[in-house]
């Protein structure tokens, strides 16, 4: 079959692929920032550290795969304030398909915490995030239809295609909202709303097509509820629109620990399911061991591309890590985290 692709297609290709939505893992709570900045902070310690690793796809085209780091450290305003701040940085890649079109983004982060009830661990937290964003692609990897010589195709053919610009460079911001609080029965929550590219970048390799990224809304939401002495069931949810486009995804986790020293020591192990609605359905084995945690997940399409992945989304791994530092503005006595994990 002969392939028609146009210079001009392609790069409109492209330019809607980039202003598409953005990328999102299975355990999008394991990485707070990417749902919203604001979300920076929240877990018992000073400082967390967690990467991503994500392929799907395998069963149908080239693997799209995806990398991610967050790190986010807290710090005390003044010894005699609960308030905090937290600082940190989002690092993300990503490439997908034949052109091998990819995006690599450096985040820098801020965000402050506001103490509004002792009593109740209540807290107003706004955070900022944002930083430069490269997109590139490959065009070696592409086919054309000038290569094609007796209805056959021949790579080594010339072709006229030809790209002045495989590679962009812009800024990003993002900016969001949390309340976060407890009840008198120790269940811990939060709600929040972030804004993604508030300034809508222009994407398009072409700098004559005035391609920008869309503007993103995020709604967020979590709860830690205790079921018993060593369990505890975990629930969270997110719904985003982008572009014309929207989801939701959310599901539970419950939560056994095995062995409890302190509240940066213990063994426990979690499992449960998420749902991204119209898309997959996720399974979800975790285990912490002291201070380092281990995410595995495995999505179930059920999407339109179901009867060509057979069911195979792809696989996602997550490795995580948080402790108190020996500093003097440590949180180890002040703000709780609204969800312990």
């Amino acid at each position: 079959m002969k392939l028609k692709l146009t210079l001009g297609s392609l790069y409109l290709l492209l330019a809607l692929s980039a202003g598409a939505q953005d990328i999102n893992f299975s355990q999008f709570y394991e990485l707070p920032l990417l749902r919203n900045p604001a979300l920076a902070g929240k877990f018992r310690g000073d400082i967390r550290a967690t990467s991503a690793y994500r392929s799907q796809w395998n069963s149908v085209t080239v693997p799209y795969k995806t990398q991610a780091l967050g790190v986010e450290m807290k710090y005390a305003v003044s010894p005699s304030s609960d308030d905090y701040i937290s600082l940190g940085v989002q690092l993300t890649n990503d490439i997908a398909g034949d052109s091998k079109l990819g995006k690599t983004q450096i985040m820098p982060m801020l965000a402050y915490h506001k103490l509004l009830n002792t009593y109740r661990n209540t807290y107003l937290s706004v955070g900022f995030l944002g930083g430069a964003v490269q997109q590139r692609f490959d065009p070696t990897g592409l086919t054309f239809d000038d290569r094609f010589v007796g209805g056959a195709y021949s790579p080594t053919n010339p072709t006229h295609q030809t790209f002045t610009n495989t590679n962009v460079i812009y800024w990003d911001a993002a900016a969001g909202i949390t309340y976060s609080s407890e009840t008198t029965g120790g269940t811990q929550y939060y709600i929040g709303a972030a804004y993604f590219h508030l300034s809508q970048p222009k994407v398009a390799f072409n700098p004559t097509n005035d391609m920008r990224l869309n503007r993103k809304i995020v709604l967020n939401m979590g709860l830690s509820a205790p079921v018993g002495e060593y369990n505890t069931l975990v629930f969270y949810g997110d719904y985003f629109t982008q572009g014309g486009n929207s989801q939701a995804q959310g599901g539970v986790l419950y939560r056994h620990d095995v062995e409890m020293a302190d509240e940066l020591e213990n063994t426990s192990i979690s499992f449960g399911a998420f749902y991204r609605m119209n898309d997959a359905v996720v399974p979800v084995v975790k285990l912490d061991y002291r201070k380092v945690g281990i995410g595995l997940t495995y999505d179930a399409n059920i999407n339109k591309l179901k009867q060509a992945s057979q069911g195979r989304g792809g696989f996602e791994l997550t490795l995580s890590y948080k402790s108190f530092l020996n500093i003097r503005n440590t949180s180890s006595d002040k703000m709780r985290c609204p969800v312990t994990f």
